[in-house]
Formats: structure tokens, C-alpha cells, sequence
């Protein structure tokens, strides 16, 4: 059966994507970013995953003000990459896993959880950037990823635990899948940034890291913040960080029913400012 082996944690700010295809990965602003990231890139090329199981925002490029779905689920064979407004980003087109995201809307819509299902869409930053971060600047991404979107652009937005409750359905669905998959969950977003407003530039280095700590060893706990803390602590798009949850609710420590062991931390990373977003990174290891 296929099995969640890892979840991956980041944040996708456009400009790192900038930075990465415009070749600025040398300059001093940029160093730290993606010094952060060198142990993920060879730490994969180890791992090996068959698929991986990506967790995102859409920023107005496949959805808009029009259609807003709460959780959406790529089924499609294929997605370019999207034009945001600059052309699209220089990267591979997404290859996707349409049986066994077909098998994973089954049965998490069959756990009254209500999917929309999409057969076409292209990916902007918030999936393209995490994956270049990871994987590096490569002709063809390593493996199928399963684009997953969550709305939390347009109130009313999902619940931290809403969303923590749906990564254990996720898991259940993947581990219930025949064929002896490794399976990466990534959920991404955040870290504390503020776009607008009086409290724009707004980053909490102390709120931020303190999730970290909760998301490592409290997730239960952390699933039960209520959103107006992570908006009064982390900013507006700091509600980003609620996908997270839907990634750490997919590892074994947290299933009720067969409770594996305490995930290992394999890297753990955290700097500010990366254009004006605080840049969290964490890798953990199912045990």
C-alpha cells in the first residue's frame, strides 16, 4: 500500500521565485534563503519520493472572486505553470497523479469532507516556488505531484482544525491506495507577512518560531487557534499557515487508530526578511 513517508514545510514567496529565475541566488540578501534549503535538496534526491502531495494558496490565477472553492483537488494529467501577470515562471509544467488523486477524492469526500474536483488548471508561485526551493533548478520536476488548494485568500476561510482533521483523512486515503507508493505531504504558505494596510511589513520572528514548536509538538493543540490570532499575531496572510495543518494532520503520531511515534525533525529552518514575508522551512520523518 502507498504510504506517507515525510511532510515538507515552507513558505512560497513570489519573490524568492524572482530571485531564483532572474539568477540573484548568489547576492547577499538572497544567500541565507536558499543556504536554508541546500539539506531538502539532497535530502530528497535520498528519499526518492513517487508522489508528492502538495498543499497550496491560489493567488487570482486558477480561481478568482467568481468561484471560490475551499479545498480543491487537481485530478488532471498535467499544469503549466501560470502567467501572473509577468509572463510564466521559467520552470518544468507539473506532471500530475490522476488515479490516485481520483482514489484520494473518493475517499475523503466519502469522510464528509467536500472537495471540488478539478480536471484543468494551471499553478502559480504558490506550488512552482516550493518546488524549485526543494527540488532546485531542474529540467523535469522528479516526480507526479497532486496540487491541492485551500482557500485562504476570500473570508470565510477553513479552520485551523478543519484543516488538521482533513490531513488525517488524507492519510487514510493514501495509505488505503494499492500500490507501494513513498508519498511526500507538503504544506505551505507564511510564514507572519502583511500586505497591505497600516500594519504592512508586519513579522512576528517570536509567534512564528513559537508555531514551529506547537507544529512539531503540540499540532492537536495548535489546530485549536482561532484565525483572529493568527491575523492579530502573523498578519493577514499569515492565515496562510493553516495548510500547514492539513500536512502535519497526515502523520502517523496524530492517527487515533494506529498511532505510530513522534516524528523525527530531520531540518528546521527560519529567516527574515525574504522580500516582506518571514521564511519558515521544517522537515519531518515519519516514524
Amino acid at each position: 500500500m502507498a504510504q506517507i513517508s515525510a511532510s515538507v514545510f515552507t513558505s512560497h514567496v513570489p519573490a524568492i521565485g524572482a530571485a531564483l529565475d532572474l539568477g540573484k541566488t548568489g547576492e547577499d540578501y538572497w544567500k541565507p534563503v536558499f543556504a536554508g534549503y541546500d539539506f531538502a535538496k539532497q535530502w530528497e534526491k535520498e528519499q526518492k519520493p513517487d508522489v508528492v502531495f502538495l498543499v497550496f494558496n491560489d493567488h487570482a490565477t486558477a480561481f478568482s472572486l467568481d468561484m471560490i472553492p475551499t479545498f480543491a483537488i487537481g485530478t488532471a494529467a498535467e499544469y503549466q505553470p501560470a502567467d501572473e501577470g509577468w509572463g510564466p515562471r521559467p520552470v518544468p509544467k507539473v506532471i500530475g497523479h490522476p488515479k490516485l488523486a481520483a482514489h484520494i477524492a473518493q475517499s475523503v469526500i466519502q469522510d464528509d469532507f467536500d472537495l471540488t474536483i478539478v480536471n484543468k488548471m494551471d499553478v502559480d508561485h504558490g506550488l512552482t516556488v516550493p518546488l524549485s526551493l526543494v527540488f532546485g533548478q531542474v529540467d523535469a520536476w522528479p516526480c507526479p505531484v497532486i496540487p491541492f488548494a485551500v482557500n485562504v485568500v476570500q473570508y470565510p476561510v477553513p479552520s485551523g482544525r478543519r484543516c488538521f482533521m482533513l490531513g488525517k483523512a488524507i492519510r487514510k486515503a493514501i495509505e488505503s491506495y494499492d500500490e507501494p507508493l513513498n508519498v511526500q505531504i507538503w504544506g505551505t504558505g507564511g510564514m507572519s507577512h502583511q500586505l497591505q494596510g497600516p500594519r504592512a511589513g508586519l513579522i512576528n520572528r517570536e509567534w512564528d518560531n513559537a508555531f514551529l514548536d506547537k507544529l512539531i509538538n503540540d499540532p492537536d493543540g495548535l489546530s485549536k487557534v482561532p484565525h483572529i490570532d493568527y491575523v492579530r499575531e502573523a498578519g493577514s496572510e499569515g492565515i496562510e499557515l493553516v495548510m500547514w495543518l492539513i500536512a502535519r494532520g497526515a502523520m502517523s503520531d496524530v492517527n487515533e487508530t494506529k498511532k505510530g511515534n513522534a516524528p523525527t525533525v530531520r531540518h528546521r529552518f527560519y529567516h527574515v526578511p525574504a522580500s516582506n514575508t518571514a521564511v519558515g522551512h521544517l522537515i519531518l520523518e515519519n516514524n
